[in-house]
């Protein structure tokens, strides 16, 4: 009988085709048809098609994204016309903003929308690098550029700080201070940059804030999405370095010009380029289900990341599970549970001199592989007759490149995991409570081997294991109800978290064996064997309030409030408050516009606010107390004040004014908004030691406020449909934006000097701090040309070292500026009092540019991206003049009585000078990505059986660059690591060396819906 009840059943079941078009008849792609108490269901083709097994009395279920939902009757048909219209509260769009949500409509301050179409519109290492480009005034790049698992780098609006951090806050689903999820995971990203936005977040929101916001499931059947990348990975860019010959040709120039006995010329011809780099590639495995019912929804998803780097041994693995739950119990209570677990390990290799303690290293030229690999004597192998590794011919005693990267081990594994519960209760009609309570824990283990086959070292080691939590309770009530004519929805709220660190670390030199790695390090030299622990915690407790009240959907008004309590101050300092306000009038729906056929949309936005900056280390404002180990055998111990205390640190403040402009035309087809602001950042916190201030990062420096700096700027958005008939759609979305910075202030008038080279570059600074000056700004001699012989021009001097025995310069050798005193003469010869500012890495303009078209099944993403302006300081060409390692293949045009019509100097061996010669213009454009797509027709899978939906893609990154700068790549990362002062990334930009390379990619994908 149930067969017969299932046969019938079956046999009720018929073909319903149909077309689904808009109020102008033009057919909607990807429209979800359900048939109603089913599990049945498909979209429509690029046609507007769709074809669907459904019984004569079914209902089928049409939705769109920012159309009408629909219930149709199928009553017997088999071919259905449905036509629906927009719906003007979705295409109203929602932006997420601190503890709420508002229309796009009423927003008051400046915020940039990323949506889940863009973030994943090209395949990316690290879902963040989906900002770039994409929003006015926001830079971000990888702080190492392609490195496998390398962190990335954002600032919104400038640098704002000297040592404290300039990063934005990072929210994830009402978790603060989260990491940002997998690509596929997120729905969109909120990106607030002006003082209306942030000053809910107080003390944290100097830096912009950045919301993300995860999937979660809906109502309907259950979906099952694939998602599976392949990519394909080459450098961006190699240097063009000498040739065995070449190199031996250069170096008996520079012999020749010393006197010297020519150069013994090896018998290999080896590119260390070429030993070190290989073709990487990265893959991306992701599985996600969701779903629900009238009651719960669902969303989990299951991520594999894996990626072996373009250099030898660099590797990077990524395994992360997301749910998503939210449940609706009863009428007045809704409850979910958002939870993160991933694992991570991470085989790197050392770059830009972060190898970890240099272990083993001579001359502190560190085991920057790159670097290694542009220096080391291209006429030497691999190993040498004894089959020891081989020593580099000439200059200083560095590591073999191929050793460095195949044979030292630097591993960091990392297991995180992030819980966020919450509840929300409708206490009254239009009055609810929302608690959450969130929990964070890293815990990370990165060890370090060098073995003792390197011919320079004795070997070493290091293993460190630090575990963080992050506690987060949050309650906030929410009301809204309306007054007359307008809508008033109020927030008021507490916010407690806390954060601990504890760490346990060890290393050694001089190991007995290497057989155990990193896990023998008991078995070093025992006077080179060290040992720490540690343990900090902090708490931040705020508490908070927002009113928006808009009046006759014209005039807007946002309030703001916050008031931090922050451990990390001195006990004079540990609260403050944060306003703003925020005010904005629809000019476009007063009755003088009403019937404006152009003008669609015209607001006027104006705001004022303060926010913070506390991102600095605990007890930085306590003294510090050490422990001194006895001088002699069996004396005694010692405790003394390493640090003095600081009872009036606080917070750096940032007074933010921004203005702004929003405009749509032709039913917004065209969009097009325009901000104006200005920050200004007081009591800039910056180290002092011993009443001298300069940039670095130590348990022992006394953290003072120093000064303050200006940031403004403005920042141009439009967005187009141009095309939009038929078939065929093309839309454009171009920003641009300009920031200026300026140090305002420094105490006392104190410049900071400081240098973003590596330790090994032995003295001279790269790098200014000064009043009335831009962020950073480069510091050396002025070059001014190769001497040619007879008078020296007016203003101009060489160095001591280039001149001859009698004290006359050497024709061939390098002209800097001779700067004049205050009675405006020159003393004809070059000191430190010569130095001057010589270049500005802060850009002029950045910029994105992207358009997407679609016709029928196929689509085509093209995003250019790029900067105007922005010097590089190019340290990697300073060291390959030098002439004590391999060279660029320029230096074979070097001067010399025969060729004096060169700006290359005679070939010698001279320091490593800071000068304008090496800092060029870091202007680029670049086809960041492109993608091409095609989505197969609902057809085949009606044919198969199953599935709903396939998408296959191939895209490439970093295609193609237009720029004038020599060195490997105008995306310059270098921050901070390795510089003489260790300063903070704030300050030193633009500073090229020994990164790892950035990546060109093709990458091939497929998404499945079932």
């Amino acid at each position: 009988m149930c067969c017969c009840f299932f046969s019938a059943s079956l046999a009720a079941q018929g073909l319903v085709s149909g077309t689904v078009t808009d109020e102008a008849s033009e057919p909607l792609i990807g429209v979800t048809i359900l048939v109603k108490g089913s599990s049945s269901g498909t979209v429509t083709d690029y046609d507007g098609n769709f074809s669907i097994n459904a019984a004569p009395n079914a209902t089928l279920l049409v939705s769109y994204l920012g159309y009408e939902s629909k219930s149709i009757p199928v009553n017997g048909q088999t071919n259905l016309s449905i036509r629906l219209g927009t719906d003007a509260e979705v295409l109203d769009e929602v932006v997420v903003v601190g503890y709420g949500s508002v229309k796009k409509s009423d927003v008051t301050g400046s915020v940039s929308s990323v949506k889940a179409e863009e973030i994943q519109a090209f395949p990316l290492l690290n879902a963040a690098q989906a900002l770039q480009g994409r929003a006015a005034g926001v830079v971000v790049q990888t702080q190492n550029g392609g490195e496998p698992g390398a962190n990335i780098s954002i600032r919104v609006r400038g640098n704002s700080s000297l040592n404290a951090s300039s990063d934005p806050l990072v929210v994830v689903d009402g978790f603060v201070g989260a990491a940002f999820p997998q690509q596929n995971d997120i729905e969109s990203v909120e990106i607030l940059k002006d003082a209306s936005a942030t000053a809910i977040y107080g003390s944290r929101g100097s830096g912009g804030v950045i919301l993300v916001t995860t999937k979660k499931g809906k109502s309907g059947r259950p979906t099952l999405e694939v998602n599976s990348t392949y990519s394909n990975q080459q450098t961006t860019n190699r240097l063009d370095l000498l040739d065995a010959n070449g190199f031996a040709r250069y170096q008996n120039m520079i012999r020749a010009n010393a006197g010297d006995a020519p150069y013994a010329q090896g018998l290999e011809n080896t590119d260390w380029q070429d030993e070190i780099y290989r073709t990487g590639y990265t893959q991306n495995q992701q599985l996600a289900i969701s779903g629900g019912g009238d009651n719960v929804n669902y969303y989990f998803s299951g991520t594999y990341f894996g990626q072996q780097g373009i250099i030898v041994n660099s590797e990077f693995q990524k395994l992360q599970f997301l749910a998503n739950v939210d449940a609706q119990v009863g009428s007045r209570l809704r409850v979910g549970i958002n939870s993160v677990t991933s694992r991570s390990d991470q085989d790197g290799v050392s770059t830009q001199s972060t190898g970890r303690d240099n272990i083993g290293s001579v001359n502190g030229g560190g085991d920057d592989v790159v670097s290694l690999a542009f220096r080391f004597a291209p006429d030497v192998g691999r190993f040498d007759e004894n089959g020891n590794f081989s020593q580099n011919t000439v200059g200083d005693d560095i590591e073999n490149p191929w050793a460095v990267a195949t044979q030292i081990t630097n591993e960091t594994k990392t297991d995180n995991s992030r819980t966020n519960v919450y509840a929300d209760f409708e206490i009254l009609k239009g009055l609810n409570i929302k608690s959450t309570l969130g929990y964070r824990t890293q815990n990370s283990t990165e060890g370090y081997f060098k073995p003792q086959t390197f011919v320079l070292s004795a070997g070493g080691g290091f293993l460190e294991s630090v575990k963080r939590t992050n506690l987060l309770n949050e309650n906030y009530l929410t009301y809204t109800t309306n007054v007359g004519n307008g809508n008033l929805t109020a927030t008021a709220g507490h916010s407690y978290q806390k954060f601990t660190t504890e760490g346990l670390e060890a290393g050694a030199r001089g190991l007995l064996t290497d057989v155990f790695g990193y896990y023998n390090l008991e078995a070093g030299a025992i006077d080179q064997r060290t040992v720490d622990s540690r343990f900090s915690e902090s708490e931040i407790e705020s508490v908070f309030g927002r009113v928006n009240f808009d009046w006759a959907d014209k005039y807007l008004l946002t309030a703001t409030v916050r008031r931090d309590g922050a451990s990390n101050f001195a006990a004079n300092n540990k609260y403050a408050i944060f306003p703003s306000v925020a005010f904005g009038w629809k000019v476009h729906r007063e009755d003088f516009l009403l019937e404006n056929p152009t003008l669609s949309t015209l607001k006027l936005r104006a705001s004022y606010g303060l926010t913070g900056n506390q991102a600095i280390g605990p007890y930085s404002s306590l003294s510090i107390y050490r422990v001194q180990a006895p001088t002699v055998v069996g004396g005694p111990f010692a405790v003394d004040l390493a640090r003095e205390a600081n009872p009036d640190l606080k917070w750096e403040t940032s007074y933010q004014t921004n203005i702004g402009v929003d405009f749509g035309f032709f039913e917004d087809r065209i969009t097009l908004s325009a901000d104006y602001y200005n920050i200004d950042t007081e009591d800039l916190l910056a180290v002092d030691r011993a009443s001298n201030f300069y940039l670095g990062t130590s348990d022992l420096d006394v953290l003072r406020n120093v000064g303050s700096i200006n940031n403004r700027g403005l920042e141009f958005s439009l967005n187009s449909t141009n095309i939009n008939r038929n078939d065929f759609r093309w839309t454009s979305n171009f920003n641009i934006a300009r920031n200026r910075n300026e140090i305002v202030e420094l105490s006392g008038g104190t410049e900071i000097l400081g240098s973003g080279a590596p330790g090994y570059f032995a003295g001279g600074n790269t790098y200014i701090l000064r009043e009335g000056e831009a962020l950073g700004l480069f510091w050396g001699l002025n070059y001014q040309g190769v001497y040619q012989g007879g008078a020296l021009p007016t203003g101009t001097a060489v160095q001591d070292v280039s001149l001859d025995d009698m004290g006359n310069p050497i024709p061939g050798e390098p002209l800097f500026a001779d700067v004049a005193d205050e009675e405006g003469n020159f003393d004809g010869t070059i000191t430190d009092d010569d130095r001057q500012i010589i270049g500005d890495p802060n850009p002029d303009f950045t910029f994105g540019f992207t358009n997407t078209l679609t016709y029928k099944a196929f689509d085509l993403n093209i995003f250019f991206q790029g900067a105007v302006g922005g010097d590089i300081y190019n340290l990697t060409a300073v060291q390959l003049f030098n002439g004590d390692s391999n060279g660029l293949t320029d230096v074979l045009n070097s001067w010399t009585p025969e060729n004096p019509n060169t700006d290359i100097p005679r070939a010698t061996i001279r320091g490593r000078e800071r000068s304008s010669r090496f800092v060029e213009d870091g202007s680029y454009v670049r086809l960041k990505n492109v993608a091409l797509g095609y989505t197969l027709p609902s057809s085949v899978f009606n044919n198969i059986g199953f599935g709903s939906s396939a998408r296959l893609s191939v895209s490439a990154q970093n295609l193609l660059t237009f720029t004038d700068y020599s060195g490997l790549d105008p995306e310059v990362s270098y921050f901070g690591s390795g510089g003489e002062s260790s300063g903070d990334d704030n300050v030193i930009q633009g500073h090229d060396f020994g990164n790892y390379p950035n990546l060109r990619s093709i990458t091939f994908s497929l998404n499945l819906r079932f």
